[in-house]
């Protein structure tokens, strides 16, 4: 087995622990915005699926909080340290 290679009995991350991981990570130092597009590459999801998966985190995250923030063109989240 190459050292690369994670064991067979090791999950993957769901997209949502993904995408949490991904943001709390970028905002440790403070408060961030962002539009779901601008993150689509970084994470790995769409965009319709950082959608979805922000409106979930918003009310279940605790290691962050979610706020959406306005809406011109996409909806920008606030995502801020809890």
């Amino acid at each position: 087995m190459s050292a690369t290679a994670s064991p067979a009995n090791e999950e993957e991350p769901s997209k949502e622990q993904r995408l949490k991981s991904f943001l709390a990570e970028k905002a440790a130092d403070g408060e961030m915005y962002f539009k779901s597009k601008f993150i689509a590459d970084e994470v790995g999801l769409s965009p319709k699926e950082i959608g979805a998966l922000m409106v979930k985190l918003k009310d279940s995250a605790t290691e962050i909080h979610v706020e959406k923030w306005s809406y011109t063109s996409a909806t920008t989240w606030r995502i801020e340290p809890a």
